[in-house]
Order: C-alpha cells, then sequence, then structure tokens
C-alpha cells in the first residue's frame, strides 16, 4: 500500500479556468480519505489527475516512492471506480472484472481464476455468467469495485460510486465500502458531494472549494469546528446558523438578542467587534418558558424528521433552527426559546473561526 503526495498540484484549463490551485496534501497509507465539496470545487479533477487521466499544469504527484505525475494510468497502480460504473456491455460479468489484467497480458485461466477470487470476496460468484444489463445497480457497482481490486492496486480512486444508487442500497453500499476498505487496508481516495456519506465513511475530509482546500480534519473535527464560513454553511444535513453579530463586553448581540460570549473567544474578539456567530441546530434546545441567554421568536416552521423535528424561529426577521427530539415538538407561531448549549457556539470573525488554531487548514 502506499502514501499519496500532492505538492503544488495545479490544473489549469484551456481558457485561464483554474480547476485546481496550488495544492498540497498528503493520505496516509491504508486511509479512507474523502473529497467533498459542491459541483465544479475541483474534487473530481484532483481524482482524475492522482488516476492520470488529467494530466497536471504543475506541481507532482508522489504514490509511495515513486513520482508519477508524468506516468500514464497503467503504469500508477491505481483502481478506479467511476461514478457510472463504465463496464463493458457486452461482456460477462468475468470478463468485466478480468479487463485490467487482460490488458496486462495475463493469461485466459489466470485472469477468470483471479476474477472469480475477487467476485466470490464481495458476493458476485453466482452473477459471473450475466451481462451488466442483467443486473442491479448495487451488482454493478460491486462489478465496477471487483475490476477495481482483482489487479490489487496500491490506491482505490472512487468517484461518487454510490450516486446512481437508491437511499437504500446507498446505505447498504456505505456499510459495504467502508467493511471492504478496513479488511483490504488499501489507501482509498472517496470522492462525494454527499456530506453524511463523506462524514460516514471517511477517516479524513478535505472540503474543497474553487480548486482550493478549505478545511482537512476528521469527521468530528469537520463538524464540530468548521474552520471558516464556508466549510459551517456546507456540512450539516441541517445547516448551522449563522447570523451577524457583534461583540458587547462578555456577551454577543445576535439577532436583537444577548448571548454569552463563547469561552474560547475571550480574550481574542474586542468589545464592538463584528463577527458571525455560528450554532448547530444540533446544539440548540428548545424552550416554550423564557430562558435568558436565547434566541427569542416566534414559531414560524415545525418540519417532522422522524425521532426528531427541525424547529424554525422567527428571531426578528431572522430565521433560527433549532432540534427538538420527538414528542417535544411547538405548534407553530407559540413564542419560544432556542437555548445554545454550553460550549457549542463558535465565533467567526474575517471568515474564520476565532481562535481556529487547532484547526488544520490548507494554504
Amino acid at each position: 500500500m502506499a502514501v499519496i503526495t500532492l505538492s503544488g498540484l495545479t490544473k489549469v484549463y484551456p481558457g485561464g479556468v483554474r480547476a485546481l490551485d496550488a495544492l498540497d496534501l498528503e493520505i496516509a497509507d491504508g486511509e479512507f480519505f474523502a473529497l467533498l465539496g459542491p459541483s465544479g470545487c475541483g474534487k473530481t479533477t484532483l481524482l482524475r489527475t492522482v488516476a492520470g487521466l488529467e494530466t497536471a499544469t504543475a506541481g507532482s504527484v508522489r504514490i509511495g516512492e515513486t513520482d508519477v505525475t508524468r506516468l500514464p494510468p497503467g503504469r500508477r497502480d491505481v483502481g478506479m471506480v467511476f461514478q457510472d460504473y463504465a463496464l463493458f456491455p457486452h461482456m460477462s460479468v468475468t470478463d468485466n472484472i478480468a479487463y485490467p489484467l487482460r490488458i496486462k497480458k495475463a493469461a485466459k485461466n489466470e485472469r477468470h481464476a483471479a476474477a472469480a477470487d475477487v467476485a466470490a470476496e464481495l458476493g458476485l460468484d453466482g452473477l459471473l455468467a450475466r451481462r451488466p444489463s442483467e443486473l442491479s445497480g448495487g451488482q454493478q457497482q460491486r462489478v465496477a469495485l471487483a475490476r477495481a481490486m482483482v489487479a490489487r492496486p496500491q490506491v482505490f480512486l472512487l468517484d461518487e460510486p454510490l450516486s446512481n444508487l437508491d437511499a437504500r442500497l446507498r446505505l447498504e453500499a456505505r456499510t459495504f465500502l467502508k467493511k471492504l476498505q478496513r479488511e483490504l487496508g488499501v489507501t482509498t481516495v472517496f470522492v462525494t458531494h454527499d456530506q453524511a456519506e463523506a462524514l460516514a465513511m471517511a477517516d479524513r475530509i478535505a472540503v474543497m472549494e474553487a480548486g482550493r482546500i478549505r478545511q482537512i480534519g476528521t469527521p468530528a473535527e469537520v463538524f464540530r469546528r468548521p474552520a471558516n464560513l464556508f466549510v459551517a454553511a456546507f456540512i450539516g444535513s441541517t445547516p448551522m446558523n449563522l447570523v451577524d453579530a457583534r461583540v458587547r463586553g462578555e456577551q454577543v448581540e445576535a439577532a436583537g438578542v444577548l448571548l454569552p460570549l463563547p469561552e474560547e473567544a475571550r480574550g481574542l474578539v474586542t468589545d464592538g467587534q463584528a463577527v458571525v456567530y455560528g450554532v448547530r441546530p444540533d446544539y440548540l434546545d428548545y424552550s416554550p418558558s423564557p430562558v435568558d441567554g436565547s434566541f427569542s421568536g416566534r414559531v414560524a416552521v415545525v418540519e417532522n424528521l422522524g425521532s426528531s423535528s427541525l424547529v424554525t424561529l422567527d428571531v426578528e426577521g431572522v430565521l433560527i433552527h433549532a432540534l427538538v427530539g420527538e414528542g417535544s415538538e411547538p405548534e407553530p407561531d407559540e413564542h419560544g426559546w432556542a437555548v445554545p448549549r454550553a460550549g457549542r457556539a463558535l465565533l467567526y470573525s474575517d471568515g474564520d473561526l476565532v481562535n481556529g488554531n487547532d484547526v488544520t487548514v490548507a494554504a
């Protein structure tokens, strides 16, 4: 297996479109690493540049001890799974899986034996004679994975391999992929725009925007301590509450309400300073009774999420979202209080997290 090291990696397309902007990144041996970001942020370009399907304009790519920047894809010892699986429709499952060994001129009996072994690992041994059109989406995905595995590469590169599956299959595939990667111990780079996938599966995540990495960290780090407003707004199935605010001594005035100044921000902001107050809906408790140091407003919307509900308070024209447990939902139009949990609120100044020295941000 191998470490992946990117140094000053840059990709500029004709017309001056800078898809990758001097990226420095190291992915550890055996790590499941996710590239996360909105469409057009450069994550697939980064993956394809590592694979050799795109040529770097500047910088270098190393896999293990080898500089592969100018090597063709076939000599990089990587296995890639594409979003649409890219299976050959006229070939059987066996021949699809064995195709990388065919390219390497392996004997037919050798490559078919290897394909059968990998297929058995992935639960495909009863489907070897079928064509892709005779398989379900989940089965096609496993065939694509088997094809990537059969040559036992140093690195797996996965380009949104779950996006074509329905919700139930996607959940099953997430569990399967993570378990498989753990068993194989292969360094894996997983591209997705789905933050739930990245948070659930990755050892570490790089959040990308406009060809740059805005934060690198474990799923817990990225979720609990977004390094900047872009990450704060992007991460979270229910977006973080981000409210323009101003420091008032030992308090913060946000949406006309005086809230406690977060402990870690004390001494790092000055009285009267403009900031952004951030707190996730998950870390706001709802109270029907007055509570000091809380957002106070009218219940505008209550959305049932099954085991919880998302309550939206209208606080002087600013919408504040709070998650409440099942059975604690308020009625629309009643007055209520959203209570920030101690130690869970964050302050941002000039777009960056105050006291963010323990947050890894790529330059």
